[in-house]
């Protein structure tokens, strides 16, 4: 089995309903389990203006299938949960959604092709990842940049990306 990490957000709708949803869909998925999850985190959207802040978390989740199914299964749950996935190229920024499921890492797997990149391309440079990750895994070491995730975290700003504990 391999141990992959799963990032989950939502600013759209009822956000930490949206979260839990997600994570018992994840734990349908044929091959899969979720041993653990973190706790959750009002925080601050990046890279854009005038939105809802997002509740995000991080699961782990032990897999029996490959990455690209594991992909797949996550996008499924996206669009069955609702969300509407336009290019962010056309619009030139991230959109609100009901549900964001991104592969953080899986195992100490490098990943480089079209439409799946692992670890997550821009994980080291988002506190609502690393917070929540650092929980679960804070000597976890990120395959590609040598670091374990504790000190991803320490290197980061705060300025910008606010990350809240959100009290259960």
């Amino acid at each position: 089995m391999k141990t992959a990490y799963i990032g989950i957000g939502s600013n759209l709708g009822d956000r930490h309903q949206n979260c839990l949803r997600a994570i018992e869909m994840m734990r349908e998925i044929p091959g899969c389990e979720v041993p653990e999850i973190s706790g959750w985190y009002s925080t601050r959207p990046v890279g854009v203006e005038g939105q809802e802040w997002y509740q995000n978390g991080v699961a782990c989740l032990l897999t029996r299938i490959p990455a690209r199914e594991l992909l797949e299964s996550l996008l499924s749950i996206e669009e069955r949960m609702g969300r509407v996935r336009r290019e962010r190229v056309r619009t030139g920024r991230w959109e609100p959604r009901v549900v964001d499921l991104d592969i953080l890492l899986f195992g100490g797997d490098v990943i480089e092709t079209e439409d799946l990149k692992v670890p997550h391309r821009l994980m080291h440079l988002r506190r609502f990842v690393l917070v929540p990750l650092a929980q679960l895994a804070p000597n976890l070491i990120h395959p590609i940049l040598g670091l374990t995730i504790t000190e991803l975290l320490m290197r980061l700003p705060e300025d910008g990306q606010e990350v809240v504990a959100i009290e259960e």
